[in-house]
């Protein structure tokens, strides 16, 4: 095929030739000159390159990402290209999700409006005032904590802190997100609040009963062959790998980038996807159970609202979710724990207390008994709990 002009380039495509040269200051495509003229002259390569920007553009990826997009493509490079395609897949869901929250607060208004007597204006402020709040929460969430940094040695951390470590290695910690360090409890009889056995503050972490907590999530689901499920934060895949053992169809989603890359090096059968929990990017009722497992705590509490019911609406009607993080059976027991604390002088318990927002048992349960699950939990350290929520219809 002969070289074309940008005006035969822009009819082909269905393009202005404006958008054309816009292309072309920003350095997406950089066709030939011809000599004799200096006019623009567009190869058969040119076009394919034009088609994939106003592809990538169609789907409303910023020009910035199509750059770095572009060069994935040009390294022949399929898996790097895939996470900037699923990147803008889970802004297109935010936004879907955040526009059905908006149509159903319209909705409301509409219904509050058509009772019968005077309207109470002040009904339809606090619902815009709700609206407002859980927009705000769902455009705030961000990764504090850098998990791209730590997905090398994650397996490494967590292995290390599930089982016994010694006074005198926590006191150096060798790990980089020592802040993670959690009081344990070293009596593991579930369901109730025994007496504690209180260790040094520097022997407390987040990871203890780390496989224990893991193994009793994949009990409790206990998939049947061919099930299709969802871990939600699954980092380097430990959880997910369980339930692949037991031959659920898992998929995983997470905000780093480099926990999945691990995760698929580990588990190359298994379906992994850049998200979180707020614009969960999937459609309505996809997967028959859902698990997560120290990942929650990483939400405020109108961000696990809006989690919960991310969760609910991907699961089918009969679908199941199981919980494990660590957690505060009730209010009582967080102000016990922080007084506690606070009279031990553990600075690194109260850090870690004010910078995550472990969820209170009960609340978590009510909300999930309220919205037609039953609930069980069981016990593993004194925060760490595993819940299982299955729906009665």
């Amino acid at each position: 095929m002969r070289p074309l002009n940008i005006k035969e380039a822009a009819g082909r495509l269905g393009i202005s030739p404006r958008a054309i040269r816009f292309y072309e200051e920003k350095g997406l495509i950089l066709p030939a000159k011809q000599a004799s003229n200096g006019y623009r002259s567009y190869t058969e390569n040119d076009i394919w390159r034009l088609q994939t920007i106003a592809a990538l553009r169609e789907i409303g990826m910023s020009l910035q990402d199509i750059t770095h997009a572009l060069g994935e493509i040009d390294q022949g490079n399929q898996q790097r290209l895939e996470e900037y395609l699923e990147l803008q897949q889970a802004v297109m869901y935010a936004q879907w999700v955040e526009l059905k929250r908006m149509l159903d607060t319209t909705q409301r208004m509409i219904d509050l409006n058509r009772q019968d007597g005077p309207l109470d204006v002040s009904h339809l402020h606090e619902l815009a005032d709700s609206s407002r709040r859980l927009r705000e929460a769902r455009q705030n969430w961000h990764d504090r904590w850098n998990y791209d940094t730590q997905a090398a040695i994650h397996d490494e951390r967590v292995q290390a802190k599930s089982g016994s470590i010694p006074a005198s290695s926590a006191s150096s910690p060798s790990f980089p997100e020592e802040a993670d360090s959690m009081p344990y409890n070293e009596s593991r009889n579930a369901g109730e609040h025994q007496d504690t056995k209180t260790a040094p503050s520097s022997s407390f972490y987040l990871y203890h009963n780390y496989d224990e907590a893991l193994e009793q999530t994949a009990k409790w689901i206990s998939p049947v062959p061919g099930e299709h499920g969802l871990d939600i934060g699954t980092g380097t895949g430990n959880l997910a790998g369980k339930l692949l053992e037991r031959q659920a169809i898992m998929t995983g989603i997470d905000q780093s980038r480099e926990m999945l890359r691990t995760c698929r090096t580990k588990y190359p059968g298994m379906h992994v996807k850049l998200g979180n929990f707020l614009a969960l990017p999937f459609a309505d009722q996809t997967f028959d159970f859902l698990v997560s497992s120290f990942a929650f705590h990483h939400l405020s509490p109108d961000q696990q609202q809006l989690a919960l019911q991310e969760m609910q609406r991907v699961l089918t009607p009969r679908g199941r979710m199981c919980l494990t993080d660590l957690m505060f059976a009730d209010a009582l027991h967080r102000e016990a724990y922080i007084r506690q604390a606070e009279a031990d002088g553990n600075s690194d318990q109260l850090l870690a207390i004010r910078e995550r927002h472990f969820p209170l048992l009960d609340e978590l349960t009510g909300w999930l008994e309220t919205h037609g699950y039953v609930t069980k939990t069981v016990r593993h350290n004194e925060l760490l709990h595993t819940m299982l929520a299955v729906p009665l219809r």
